[in-house]
Parts: structure tokens; sequence; C-alpha cells
């Protein structure tokens, strides 16, 4: 059951990024087809900007995620239990050690990023630290590292570069539309009938609605890879029971007040506390009563 979980989680992972791609090229050509009066352009403009940020992304992602949240770096010296939970948890998921991190929040929570394991950066809050055992702990650490080991920082860090793609689009959009752009081939457009204008609100449609569905695959994409996580955590450290009652404890806390919402999807559980819907299409994470549930039959 368990490695039938996994490879359903990677699969729906692979469609996530390819339809994250194929988004953010839709984007961009419907925006050259309503304001430059190009689609190729709009394609070519989308892909050169998405290039850019992944690039930026990829190469200072835990520089950059780490100054959105506010945290800072901390020394063996300084830490000395966290580290070596950390350094613990890497040896058993034969990851090398990744740079550790504190954000001053009462709120218990944690969080993985980097490129690659080699670059990879582990986050916890200064709640979470006083309110969890070393069992537990080592059941939310196991979770990062599982991030960590199983390239999730790396899709995470994907997914957030496209979604800045897809902002920048579309505040380029919005100018234009303030400054005067738009379709300039009246004379084709009247000639070109119905369809012409059926592309044209699709396109518009497109552009207004882009962040919304890019929302949605980014959190889709991290609600996949959690469960995974949850049961590589128990692969790592043994004990379901740790990372059972560690959720239990982040589940029972008020809201972080240092955490990006860019970026909520990388906590261990999502920080803005935010109310799912009917559908929970907006959710960061699954539920934790869910997760719990899967682990407890381990």
């Amino acid at each position: 059951m368990l490695f039938q979980q996994i490879a359903q989680n990677k699969r729906r992972t692979i469609y996530v990024m390819i339809g994250f791609t194929l988004l953010v090229l839709l984007i961009g050509g419907a925006l050259g087809y309503v304001f430059y009066d190009s689609a190729i352009s709009g394609l070519i403009m989308s892909a050169v900007i998405a290039v850019i940020y992944m690039g930026i992304m990829i190469s200072q992602s835990t520089s950059v995620v780490m100054r959105m949240n506010h945290a800072h770096e901390v020394s063996e010296q300084e830490q000395p239990e966290l580290w070596h939970i950390v350094e613990d948890m890497a040896l058993v998921g034969k990851v090398p050690m990744p740079k550790v991190y504190i954000i001053d929040d009462p709120s218990p929570n944690a969080f993985a990023t980097g490129n690659d394991p080699k670059h990879a950066a582990v986050a916890v809050t200064s709640g979470i630290m006083q309110r969890l055992n070393r069992e537990e702990m080592e059941g939310v650490l196991g979770h990062e590292i599982s991030h960590v080991r199983n390239y999730d920082i790396r899709l995470q860090t994907i997914a957030l570069a496209l979604s800045a793609a897809i902002s920048m689009l579309v505040n380029i959009g919005m100018h234009s539309f303030w400054w005067g752009g738009g379709r300039r081939r009246n004379n084709n457009d009247s000639e070109g009938g119905s369809a012409q204008i059926i592309l044209l609100i699709l396109s518009v449609v497109l552009i207004i609605l882009g962040p919304i569905a890019a929302s949605i695959a980014q959190m889709a994409l991290s609600r996949n890879r959690e469960y995974l996580a949850d049961a590589s955590s128990v692969e790592l450290t043994r004990n379901p029971q740790g990372l059972i009652h560690a959720l239990e404890k982040i589940s029972d806390s008020q809201p972080m007040q240092a955490a990006d919402p860019t970026s909520s999807a990388l906590y261990i559980s999502d920080p803005l506390r935010k109310k799912g819907g009917i559908s929970h299409l907006f959710d960061t994470h699954p539920p934790i009563a869910d997760r719990i549930a899967r682990l407890e039959k381990m």
C-alpha cells in the first residue's frame, strides 16, 4: 500500500508540473494575442520570463526563501540539540547535512528548501522547539529530510518560480491594458467574425484566471508530496507515533506571524491556518486528521 501511494504521488507530481508549464505558455500566448497582436511573441516572452525566474530561484532558492520568512542561520554551537537531530536524520536519509535555520515565531512549524540535497536547508520555528520533545522533533525533521531526499524541494522551487512568472505575465498584461494596449488588427478582427471574438474572450479569461489556476496547481503539488514525506519520515525514524503526536500539537496552534504566504506550501502544516472551502482546492496541505489516520495504519 505504501509503495503504491508513493508511485501514485510521483505520477501526480509529473502531471501537475506539466500542467504548470503549459499554463505559463498559454498565459503568455494569450497575453501576446490580446495585447501585442502575436501569440508567438507572447509564448516566447513567457518562456524567457519562466527561464529567468527559474534560474534565479534555482541558484538562490535558500537565501531567497529564508529572507521571505525572516529566518536566520544557526550553528552547532548555538543550537546543539536541534543540530544533532537534523544531523541524525540526514545520516539515516543518506543526504548531506543541510543548513539549519530558525524562525522566531511562537507557532510550531518547519520547512525544507533548496535546489538539491547538496544545497538544502531546514528551518524550524522557535515555537516548535519549545512545544515538541525529541521524539516528535525527529518525526518532523524526518519529514523535512524526506522532502530533501525525494527532491521535493526542487519541485517546490520550480513551482514557486513558475508562479512568480505567471504573476509577472499578468502584471505586464494589466499594465498594457491601463496604458492603452490591445489588439490592433481591428479590420482583421471584424473579418474573422465570431471566431476572433471567441478567441479574444478566452484569452482575456485565461489572463484573469491564470493566477488562480497557478495557485491550485501549486497547492495540488504540495498536497501530493506531504503524504509521501510523512511515510518517508516513518521509514527514517521507524516510529510513526513521533510524527503523529507532533502533527497533533502543530494542528492545535495559532497561525504564524512571520510566514510568507507565497511559500506557505513549503511548511509541514499550513502556517496561515486558512479554512478550506467545499472543494479544498486552495488548501496547501491535506487535512492533518487524514495524515494522522494514514500514519496510524503504518
